[in-house]
């Protein structure tokens, strides 16, 4: 469950929904304090903990959450655990920041997705106290008691996205924005939900993570990636596929859960092929929520965007 990648570097696995290697959330030692990247939702709260003392720490030690952005599986818990972590605060984007302490408005959209299934999901979502967020903007540094981290500015996962950039190591914490890609396997899946994808920003993205020539990149989903050019190409190989391929078939077919079906067989198909695992399947569905989420952002980006190529 815990496993240390690099001196000061640990990867707790969060068992999200009782499987391995769909969420991670990465414990940072420093000198006065213990840094945590990504809380996971309140659903998992039990193993982050117990990850954390796994690693030889009490979580009381913990002084900083740090959250890629607000969707669910990366900030869900954040509330509960401040009520936990009385030295904690939570570092958060600027745009995201309010949605984690007023989140009713997160909970609302995310309700629509998720419907019943929300508290089976991700738990409960408590309010995050104003006085102990943290709002982060593009190139903020943050101490993490001898490590330093730079939040890097990268929507098109998401408009309220950060990668944190480990400038002690050459790491980079990627949230969504690299995609999910389960321990290491050679395929690396675009996650698309809705509501605010924009595959121009997210291409930009990519090219600035990629210009920062990073030596390894965490993913929450799931894990080291050592070979970060090839992961950005077939990141983006696959989402460009994707786009034009749920445009064309959205123009003559706007049912979406008929396309979604029709992408999932294509794209489970592939998945077995190239990683030569049919139980890769379960860890990338759950990473990625579905294959109707993907096309729901896609449908709603062509709304905005290209709206003839979606026939919407």
């Amino acid at each position: 469950m815990v496993q240390e990648l690099e001196p000061g570097t640990f990867q707790i696995d969060l068992q999200f929904q009782g499987v391995p290697n769909v969420i991670a959330a990465y414990l940072l030692e420093g000198r006065h304090g213990l840094t945590l990247v990504e809380t996971g939702p309140t659903t998992t709260l039990a193993a982050l903990l117990d990850g954390i003392r796994a690693a030889g720490y009490d979580p009381e030690q913990v002084t900083q959450l740090v959250v890629t952005h607000i969707h669910l599986d990366h900030a869900g818990a954040a509330g509960v655990l401040l009520k936990q972590l009385p030295r904690a605060r939570l570092l958060v984007h600027r745009v995201g920041a309010p949605h984690l302490i007023d989140p009713a408005r997160l909970l609302a959209s995310a309700g629509r997705i998720y419907g019943d299934r929300m508290d089976e999901l991700w738990g409960e979502v408590h309010p995050c106290p104003a006085d102990r967020v943290v709002a982060l903007d593009d190139g903020d540094v943050i101490e993490a008691g001898g490590r330093t981290l730079r939040a890097i500015a990268t929507p098109g996962h998401a408009s309220h996205h950060h990668a944190f950039h480990d400038l002690s190591t050459g790491a980079v914490f990627t949230g969504d924005v690299a995609g999910i890609r389960i321990n290491g396997r050679p395929y690396v899946y675009p996650p698309t939900p809705p509501p605010d994808i924009d595959l121009a920003q997210w291409r930009q993205s990519v090219a600035r993570l990629r210009a920062l020539r990073p030596r390894r990149l965490y993913l929450t989903h799931f894990g080291a990636a050592d070979d970060p050019d090839w992961h950005f190409d077939d990141l983006l190989c696959r989402l460009f596929l994707w786009a034009g391929w749920v445009g064309a078939r959205l123009a003559v077919e706007p049912d979406t859960p008929a396309v979604a079906g029709e992408l999932q067989s294509l794209a489970d198909a592939e998945l077995v092929e190239v990683t030569r695992d049919e139980g890769a399947l379960q860890p990338y569905w759950l990473a990625a929520g579905s294959y109707q989420m993907t096309v729901d952002g896609l449908a709603r980006y062509f709304r905005r965007h290209r709206p003839t190529a979606a026939g919407v």
